[in-house]
């Protein structure tokens, strides 16, 4: 069984790397303009602009496809291993939902994203073998992170791509979600300087993905 499982995920990170990824829900759509209302075209600069936002986007959620293989293959508990993996499936409707973003803007996901995913495997691995309370402890501060800088994009995103916003903010609930599933379930308040570093870690990635 547990071969069958360290497949089956190689099978969904390799889908995670290259794009190949599954909806289990529909992509989400913008709310109908008002009658008075006329759909605004993007200007050159703000589509390579939206364009880059989800690009990092998309890069998050190559990791968080990393994070949760990771913690779920790291668990014994059943309970957590059925929790991890539902949040995976969700964020794989993230992944989707950005990379068609990106087909629609005309652009591509990141260079880098063999390299982001075994980032973030690693550390999902290392989190889960520290146990599940602090395993579940990274996966709320993860989201909590997530959810901040999904609002600084909701600020950041051109008004007039009302579609990429319409996937930001369905992103945003759904990470806010998974966090306070982990806090009920058990995680622990990461030290300050776990914390930080993550933040830091977080930085360069979204700056570097932003243009690779």
């Amino acid at each position: 069984m547990l071969l069958d499982e360290w497949i089956s995920e190689f099978d969904r990170g390799l889908r995670s790397m290259t794009g190949v990824s599954r909806m289990t829900r529909p992509m989400p759509v913008p709310p109908p303009l008002e009658p008075a209302e006329t759909a605004a075209e993007l200007s050159p600069a703000e589509r390579n602009h939206a364009a880059a936002l989800m690009r990092v986007n998309h890069v998050g959620e190559v990791c968080a496809q990393a994070l949760y293989q990771a913690q779920k293959l790291a668990t014994r508990s059943p309970t957590l291993k059925n929790a991890f993996d539902h949040a995976a499936r969700e964020e794989e409707d993230h992944l989707a939902w950005t990379s068609r973003r990106l087909d629609a803007l005309e652009s591509r996901p990141s260079l880098l994203n063999p390299l982001w995913y075994a980032g973030a495997l690693a550390i999902g691995l290392v989190a889960g073998r520290l146990g599940d309370r602090v395993s579940l402890g990274f996966m709320a501060e993860t989201e909590r992170q997530v959810e901040h800088h999904l609002n600084g994009h909701l600020d950041a995103l051109p008004e007039a791509d009302r579609e990429s916003r319409a996937v930001v903010e369905q992103m945003r609930a759904d990470e806010a979600a998974h966090g306070k599933a982990a806090v009920d379930a058990g995680g622990i308040e990461l030290p300050f300087p776990a914390r930080a570093l993550m933040r830091a870690a977080s930085k360069v990635m979204t700056r570097t993905a932003y243009y690779v």
